[in-house]
């Protein structure tokens, strides 16, 4: 008994000590990569429970309730995950390793993933902390100079997004090289309509291994767009993260003022140009500081450009239990224009994402994004008005009673021939779109055979509508002058839906040193698009009459030649497979093939192969115990992709009756043409060799690639034999070829300090090597651009400017000013001097030559990251070269005797010998002579260096209690700075035309993140 006793003593002693051997403790402490920068979102979980939490943004944690001897499960994508025994610490710094397996998962691919250390093409993945650093509504704005031989040209107008090129462009086509965008699987062709804080990554496909598996819709590269998701065993998390900002109008191109014009209209040599500065000063006065200049200097950039209000809401939701991870969002984002008029964009998103495992080999996910538009387009003509008007006008005219709604000043009424005044086309004109974007996909997982058979069937929906309204208010400059007589209405209903139904199986297994995963699948697309529109006239308007009477029903006729009902359907079917095998992570292979059918062409299937090889030499035992090379992989791939962007085919057949006369007797006959196009898709086939590496502790990341496009098929006009006009067919042949290098250096210093280095280069080179023997493709009117074999696509093609005459001696000694004096043309000091390229003394269309191209030879990125403390900071440089842009505004002053011109100009210009060899004098832009063709003096370098982003936070230490959020303040400056030579608002103008391109602004913003 009293063994007993004692026995039961020391089992409830035992137990007491056990219990105090399981004491809780608090912890915290840092999660960072190899090189010191902070992991925000690393999970922390206590091992064999669901309990945890997850890195703030610099990578802190605190966990309460912790067992003093209970272990930490610390993981993070794309990193080896860390078990630490607790031990009674308090504080537990981790330092996660890129693990080429974890890294390598996350990799998104066409339908699937896949490890990065067996991917043998080339993709680039941007991740949410890039993505959200800079304030845009566009999602792809964010990846300009981050992504090698990925050229993002910015667009300034709100809600608009940018011009988008993958490795060159290989269409002639225009619009037709766009990319590819896929959102959880939807294609897209464009993704304005995303929020950036609903994005996890954006991955860019950029050779044939890579994005051949979407076969048709591939040739121009693949953006796969991944939205945010909860994770298994997460605990709630609520975030917010918003921004208040200001754009402000950068490079502000200075127009010629009111002096300056008016010594131009003086020397230009028209007794007109000089009458109209007496008109304007007998009208407004003279200056007090120069009689000779009317007494009104207006800066036209200055009156149509504001300051505008920028901002941005974001709330998220994110969590998840063993079987069920939910992800909701809302957002509200708002842009004014910094156009002085209606022009504005306004957004709204709601989005969800669940996925519920329904057993163990069943789950079942759904998501839905609606997203809600109102955008005000600015008025297309603002910008070219603005700078052909005379400063000598003001922008109102009290004298002008007659005028309707406000006195507009005139330039009709100084002698000019048009109008000039941009102001009652501005406030006079309202282009509304209201674009509503509706995203659902149900996807459904079920493993046949347990972590090795899997079968997804998923549906996608995108049904997206656009309710455009422009609404054009009449206005009166006064009598005698020009007017918009009626007030117009034009209603215009776009609805566009898209359905795709996928199934795939999936088998993924491994033999000994074998890995295999095989992929094979089908896709059903169902396309269509629907427009209506009417347009009416002279609807109610007027003071105290506002948008309810914007509508149809209340005009007082419908102009019938502004009806239109147009609408298409195409339908899609494809089988694929795709075989991902290596050998000990060693020897990789891969290959995919996809089998396209369509209703659009009239061929009707496409087929697209890809094979890709790869050998990881670190893996080999001469490199195994490397001190420097942690990784080294050597890739090369081949495939053939398609471009259905092109459009189907159009045209017909037509005959005519027509009478023959043989021997005196008339026989009645038929000629029959044809202009049909029996287009199909392009097919581009490209070769990619390239190098990965990490080196010296995997703080340095080294990727290269060269690459060889080339576009078989691509649709070119080609002229039609026997009878006049042309057709387009699928016979020409482009390449674009390159070179890409990436890398980056991370460190930790310290426990406290941390930074980040690298940067990216590419090169292009487009060259055209079939146009179905025709001599050349030539476009563009009065700016001409050529297409020859051997050059670039679309080139601008003029004469070549060899300075200035000086003197009329200089011109006597000219034989080719001679002929064309002698031609009837006048040649005199001031003018430009050409070079007679076939040296037959004349200057003429065959003195033209290739001018450049708008396409960049090169483009570089640069970043810097830095972390002290709680003190975050980061800057990035992009540029671009080798490109030209053709400066419409000035070209057209040749045929506008009577319009402004930019102070460049003005201050530069000729004006007596040995002056300038550069400008022609006042009177020599505009003489026939200097501007019979195109040529160098209006084509400009596009080269440019730009501050793209300068970013700067701080988080605020922990609190104490129950709640304690994570908060972080920053403020950010986006293109603060831009360096460059074109006498332009911005070097980036996608055609390169330049007529009247939307300033890019600056924008700087303030803002904070909170996470609970």
């Amino acid at each position: 008994m009293k063994i007993g006793i004692k026995f039961l003593t020391f089992c409830i002693l035992m137990t007491h000590l056990a219990v105090f051997a399981q004491n809780e403790i608090s912890v915290s402490g840092t999660v960072t990569d190899e090189g010191g920068q902070p992991l925000p979102g690393a999970s922390i979980i206590i091992k064999g429970t669901t309990t945890g939490t997850q890195t703030d943004f610099d990578g802190l944690y605190a966990l309460n309730n912790v067992p003093n001897n209970g272990t930490l499960v610390i993981s993070y994508i794309g990193y080896a995950t860390q078990e630490i025994a607790v031990n009674d610490q308090t504080t537990i710094n981790v330092s996660l390793s890129e693990d080429s397996q974890a890294l390598e998962e996350v990799v998104v691919v066409g339908y699937g993933t896949q490890k990065k250390a067996d991917l043998t093409g080339s993709i680039t993945t941007i991740k949410t902390e890039d993505i959200t650093r800079t304030p845009t509504s566009a999602a792809m704005q964010s990846l300009q100079g981050k992504v090698a031989g990925l050229q993002v040209v910015s667009s300034g107008a709100p809600g608009t997004g940018p011009t988008i090129r993958v490795r060159g462009i290989g269409s002639y086509v225009g619009g037709a090289s766009d990319p590819l965008y896929v959102v959880d699987g939807t294609f897209f062709d464009d993704i304005d309509f995303l929020n950036t804080e609903d994005i996890e990554t954006i991955s860019v496909l950029k050779d044939a291994s890579a994005s051949a598996i979407y076969g048709v819709r591939a040739a121009n590269g693949v953006v796969l767009i991944q939205t945010k998701s909860g994770k298994i065993n997460q605990k709630p998390e609520i975030t917010y993260n918003g921004y208040q900002g200001v754009q402000i109008a950068q490079n502000v191109v200075k127009l010629s003022n009111s002096e300056q014009f008016a010594t131009l209209a003086r020397e230009s040599g028209s007794t007109a140009e000089a009458q109209s500065i007496d008109n304007a000063i007998q009208r407004y006065g003279r200056s007090r500081i120069n009689p000779n200049v009317p007494n009104v200097n207006t800066d036209w950039y200055d009156l149509i450009l504001r300051h505008a209000l920028q901002q941005n809401h974001s709330i998220g939701v994110a969590g998840g239990t063993e079987s069920i991870t939910y992800s909701l969002g809302l957002n509200y984002f708002e842009q004014e224009g910094i156009l002085n008029m209606k022009n504005d964009y306004e957004r709204f998103n709601i989005r969800s994402k669940v996925n519920v495992d329904i057993t163990d080999r069943l789950d079942i996910g759904i998501s839905t994004l609606f997203s809600n538009a109102t955008r005000y387009r600015p008025e297309s003509t603002a910008f070219a008005l603005a700078y052909y008007a005379t400063p000598t006008m003001p922008v109102l005219d009290p004298s002008k009673t007659e005028a309707y709604p406000r006195p507009y000043a005139n330039a009709q009424d100084l002698g000019y021939r048009g109008t000039q005044n941009p102001f009652p086309v501005m406030e006079n004109t309202e282009n509304r779109d209201k674009i509503r974007n509706t995203l659902t996909t149900v996807d459904l997982n079920y493993q046949l055979v347990p972590d090795k058979l899997t079968l997804k069937t998923a549906f996608y929906h995108n049904f997206e509508t656009t309710e455009t309204r422009e609404v054009r208010l009449p206005y009166f400059f006064g009598n005698g002058n020009a007017f918009r007589e009626n007030a117009e209405l034009v209603k215009r209903n776009a609805t566009f839906s898209e359905q795709t139904w996928d199934n795939t199986i999936t088998y993924d297994d491994t033999y000994g040193n074998h890995n295999l995963t095989a992929l094979v699948g089908t896709s059903y697309r169902d396309r269509s698009y629907e427009q209506l529109e009417a347009k009416g006239l002279n609807f109610p308007n007027g003071p105290g009459i506002g948008d309810e009477s914007y509508y149809l029903d209340l005009a007082n006729s419908i102009d019938i030649d502004g009806v239109g009902d147009d609408g298409l359907r195409q339908y899609f079917f494809s089988y694929f497979g795709r075989i991902a095998y290596n050998f000990d992570s060693k020897y990789l292979l891969y290959g995919t093939f996809r089998a396209d059918g369509t209703s659009k062409y009239q061929e009707k299937w496409g087929y697209f192969p890809t094979v890709g090889v790869g050998w990881v030499v670190s893996e080999e035992s001469f490199l195994e115990n490397s001190n420097v090379i942690n990784f080294l992989k050597l890739r090369a791939s081949w495939g053939e992709l398609g471009n259905a962007n092109v459009a189907s085919s159009t045209g017909g057949i037509t005959s005519n009756a027509v009478d023959g006369v043989f021997g005196d007797v008339r026989y009645p006959g038929l000629v029959t043409s044809s202009d049909f196009e029996a287009l199909k898709w392009e097919v581009t086939a490209e070769t990619n060799v390239g190098l990965t590496t990490r080196l010296f502790d995997n703080k340095l990341t080294i990727d290269s690639d060269y690459y060889v496009r080339e576009t078989r098929d691509a649709v070119i006009p080609v002229s039609r034999l026997l009878v006049p006009g042309e057709t387009r067919q699928n016979v020409g042949v482009i390449r674009n070829s390159g070179f890409e290098i990436v890398a980056n250096w991370n460190q930790k210093v310290s426990e406290n300090f941390s930074f980040s280095v690298g940067g990216n280069f590419s090169t292009l080179d487009n060259e055209v090597l079939d146009l179905a023997g025709q001599e050349n493709l030539t476009s563009g009117g009065d700016l001409a651009q050529r297409t020859v074999v051997g050059g670039t696509i679309s080139p601008f093609f003029g004469l070549k400017v060899d300075g200035v005459y000086q003197t009329d001696e200089e011109i006597q000694a000219d034989p080719a000013a001679q002929a064309a004096i002698a031609d009837g043309l006048t040649v005199a000091p001031g003018d430009l001097k050409f070079v007679d390229q076939n040296g037959d003394m004349v200057i003429d269309a065959q003195d033209r030559v290739d001018l450049g191209s708008y396409l960049p030879t090169y483009s570089f990125g640069f970043n810097f990251g830095m972390n002290y403390k709680a003190w975050d900071f980061n800057l990035n440089v992009i540029g671009q070269g080798g490109n030209v842009i053709a400066n419409q505004k000035r070209f057209a002053v040749r045929q506008t005797p009577d319009a402004n011109i930019d102070r460049d100009f003005a201050v530069n210009r000729w004006n007596g010998a040995g002056s300038t060899n550069s400008y022609p004098s006042a009177r020599g832009i505009r003489n026939p002579w200097s501007n019979q063709f195109l040529n160098s003096f209006f084509v400009e370098k596009g080269d440019f260096v730009r501050l793209q982003n300068v970013t700067l936070g701080y988080t605020l230490p922990k609190l104490n209690g129950k709640f304690n959020p994570d908060i972080r303040f920053y403020i950010t400056a986006e293109r603060p700075l831009t360096f460059f030579n074109y006498n332009g608002f911005t070097p980036e103008v996608s055609d390169g035309r330049d007529a009247q391109t939307y300033p890019i602004p600056g924008v700087y913003t303030f803002g904070v993140n909170i996470k609970i």
